[in-house]
C-alpha cells in the first residue's frame, strides 16, 4: 500500500516508521533537519523495551509532488495545522485516496454522515470559512483516534513511550473494504487497530480529558496528577466535563465510563505534562480549538450551555495570544 505520512513527529514517525518495516511504500512530506535525516538513513524507532526498529525504506519529501499520488494519506498533524496544508494536499490525491485524520478534538468533518437533524453542518472553530471541507472531499475521509504516546527525541528518531493502538472507523459506522484493508495493514506492522463501530463516541471519550486537563495545565503548569489531586482544579475539570458530557448526548454519544473512572485513568497517568503545557513551554502554537472552542461550538449547536468550557477557552485563549504577541514562552525555573 503507499502510504504518505504528512506531519513526520513523534505520532507520525511512529507510524510511518512501523508501516515502512513492514514494507508498505511509505513516504513523509518533512522539512528542514527532519528532512535530511530521513533521506539520509530512513527513520528509527526507540521501542518501549529499549530496542531500536530501523525502516531505512522510508522515503521523505519536502514537496508532496515529489510523493505523487498515494492510496492513503495519513494527517499527523495538530488540528490547526491543516489549513496551512491544504495548497499541496492535491498532488497526493487520486480518485481511490483516503484521508486518514490522526489528530487530537474534534474534526472539520464530524456532522457528515452523522444521521439526524445536524448532518453536514460545518464547525467555524475548527474550519473557519469551510476551506479544510472544500478541499477534502468528505467522502475520503477515514477517522482515526491515537492512543500511543511518543516523542521525537531527534531528526528522524521517535522514542516510543507506551501503548501502539490507533482506533479507526468510517464517519458512518460502516465496515467498508478500504477501512478493513486499513486495519489489516495497521496489524501487520504491529498495531492495534479496532475497526470503531462508532468512531466519534471513542473520540469523545478522548477528548473528555483533553478538553479541561490541557487548557487547565497550560494555565498553572501543573502536571495530570497535580491536577486531579488538588481540589478544587479537580473540581472545575469536573464541571468542564459534565458539560461537555451533555453535549455529547445531545449529539447522541452515550459514554461507557463514568466521569469519576475518566478522572480516576487520568491520575493514574502521574506527572505527565499535557501536550499544551509542553507547547506553551516550547513556545509553540496551542491546540486550542479543536479541543476547546470547538466543544463550546457544539454546545451553541445543540443549546446545551458551557460556562465552564467557556471560561477555560477565553482564559487560554488570552494566553496564546499574548505568547504570540511576545514570541515568547514559559517554563517554571528555580527561584
Amino acid at each position: 500500500m503507499k502510504i504518505t505520512i504528512v506531519g513526520a513527529g513523534a505520532i507520525g514517525g511512529y507510524l510511518g516508521a512501523r508501516l515502512s518495516a513492514a514494507g508498505e511504500q511509505v513516504s513523509f512530506i518533512a522539512r528542514g533537519r527532519n528532512l535530511a535525516a530521513i533521506r539520509e538513513r530512513g527513520f528509527r524507532l526507540i521501542l518501549e523495551d529499549g530496542s531500536e526498529l530501523a525502516a531505512p525504506e522510508a522515503r521523505a519529501f519536502e514537496r508532496t509532488e515529489e510523493a505523487g499520488p498515494q492510496d492513503v494519506v495519513v494527517l499527523a498533524v495538530k488540528a490547526h495545522q491543516v489549513a496551512d496544508l491544504l495548497p499541496g494536499l492535491p498532488a497526493l490525491l487520486a480518485p481511490h485516496t483516503s484521508v486518514v485524520t490522526m489528530i487530537n478534538g474534534v474534526p472539520w468533518w464530524y456532522f457528515h454522515k452523522l444521521a439526524g437533524p445536524y448532518e453536514g453542518r460545518r464547525l467555524e472553530s475548527v474550519d473557519p470559512g469551510g476551506r479544510i471541507a472544500a478541499a477534502i472531499a468528505p467522502e475520503r475521509v477515514i477517522g482515526g483516534i491515537v492512543y500511543p504516546a511518543a516523542e521525537l527525541v531527534e531528526p528522524g528518531l521517535v522514542r516510543v513511550v507506551e501503548g501502539n493502538r490507533f482506533s479507526i472507523g468510517e464517519p458512518d459506522g460502516s465496515r467498508s473494504e478500504r477501512v478493513e484493508a486499513l486495519a489489516q495493514v495497521l496489524m501487520r506492522a504491529g498495531f492495534k487497530a479496532p475497526v470503531a463501530r462508532d468512531i466519534r463516541a471513542e473520540l469523545w471519550v478522548k477528548l473528555w480529558g483533553n478538553l479541561c486537563f490541557n487548557p487547565i495545565s497550560a494555565l498553572t503548569h501543573a502536571t495530570l496528577q497535580d491536577i486531579c489531586r488538588f481540589g478544587p482544579t479537580r473540581t472545575l475539570a469536573a464541571a468542564a466535563m459534565a458539560e461537555a458530557q451533555a453535549v455529547a448526548e445531545a449529539l447522541g454519544v452515550r459514554f461507557r465510563i463514568t466521569l469519576e473512572q475518566r478522572l480516576a485513568g487520568a491520575e493514574a497517568v502521574g506527572a505527565h505534562k499535557t501536550s499544551m503545557l509542553q507547547d506553551v513551554e516550547h513556545g509553540r502554537a496551542l491546540e486550542l480549538e479543536a479541543l476547546v472552542g470547538a466543544v463550546a461550538e457544539l454546545g451553541r449547536i445543540v443549546e446545551r450551555p458551557t460556562p465552564t468550557v467557556d471560561a477555560l477557552h477565553a482564559l487560554a485563549s488570552l494566553l496564546a495570544r499574548t505568547l504570540a504577541a511576545h514570541q515568547g514562552r514559559l517554563a517554571l525555573q528555580p527561584a
